[in-house]
C-alpha cells in the first residue's frame, strides 16, 4: 500500500512534514487509570501553559489555520480537530475516556501541541493521499450510516475515493476509527518543525511498543520525499 501527499499540497507550504507510523499487532485495551493519569496530566500542563485566548497562536495551530486558508478553508467555520480540543481544555474542561490508544493519542497530541491521527487499517482498501478533492470522493462522518458527497477542490485525506479526513484535519470519518479491537493502526502526524515532529512521532512509537506491544514502523513525508509504501 502506498501512502502520498500531492506536490499541490507543498505549493501551498514547503516546508509542510507528515510523520507516518504504521503500528501492527497493537494490544489495544480499556484506558487504565494510568493511562488516564497521563491525559489529566497533559491537560493540566496545558492549563499551566496557556490560556484560553490563547488558543489560535499556540505552536504549530497558528500554521494549521494559514495553512487551511491558502488551501481555500475557513479555519474560523472548519477548524483543525485539534484547536477545538484545545480550546476544550483551556477552558477547564476534559476529554472524554474512549480506549487507550484514543487516550495516550490525545495525551500526545496535547502535550506536543500537534495534529495527530490515528486510522484502523482493517477499513482502508485503496492507497492513502491527501490532495485536493475530484469528482466521486464521498465521506462517511463519524457516528453516520450515510456517505455525503465531498466538495470539489476540497483538502482531503482519502483512501481511493473513500476520504479519511475532509477539509484537510478537520473531521474524521467514520471508517478508520480506532476502537477497542484495533490490532494495525495508521498513525498520521502534521507538523512544520522536523525537531518537533520528531519528539512526537518517538512517543507515538514508545507507545505502540511499550505499552501496546506491537511493532512501528516510522516514515517522515515531505518536499524531498513524497510518498511511502507499506
Amino acid at each position: 500500500m502506498r501512502y502520498s501527499v500531492d506536490t499541490s499540497v507543498f505549493e501551498i507550504n514547503p516546508n509542510i512534514k507528515f510523520g507516518i507510523l504504521i503500528g501492527k499487532n497493537i494490544r489495544n485495551s480499556e484506558t487504565t487509570p494510568g493511562d488516564e493519569g497521563k491525559l489529566r496530566d497533559a491537560e493540566r500542563r496545558m492549563r499551566e501553559n496557556f490560556r484560553a485566548d490563547q488558543v489560535r497562536e499556540l505552536p504549530n495551530v497558528l500554521l494549521y489555520r494559514e495553512f487551511m486558508t491558502n488551501a481555500g478553508i475557513n479555519p474560523n467555520k472548519f477548524p483543525p480537530s485539534v484547536e477545538a480540543m484545545f480550546k476544550r481544555i483551556l477552558k477547564g474542561g476534559t476529554l472524554p475516556i474512549i480506549n487507550a490508544v484514543v487516550d495516550l493519542c490525545n495525551a500526545v497530541s496535547i502535550a506536543r501541541t500537534i495534529s495527530l491521527g490515528a486510522h484502523d487499517l482493517k477499513d482502508i482498501q485503496e492507497d492513502l493521499e491527501v490532495r485536493f478533492a475530484g469528482e466521486g470522493d464521498r465521506f462517511l462522518p463519524f457516528g453516520a450510516t450515510e456517505y455525503e458527497n465531498v466538495d470539489k477542490g476540497e483538502l482531503i485525506f482519502t483512501s481511493g475515493n473513500t476520504v479519511q479526513t475532509r477539509k484537510w484535519i478537520w473531521r474524521q470519518s467514520e471508517l478508520g476509527k480506532t476502537a477497542i479491537d484495533s490490532k494495525d493502526i495508521f498513525f498520521q502526524l502534521v507538523g512544520f518543525e522536523a525537531a518537533d515532529l520528531a519528539k512526537a512521532m518517538a512517543d507515538i512509537e514508545n507507545l505502540v511498543i511499550a505499552r501496546f506491544q506491537g511493532t512501528c514502523q516510522k516514515h517522515i513525508v515531505d518536499l524531498n520525499n513524497r510518498y511511502i509504501d507499506f
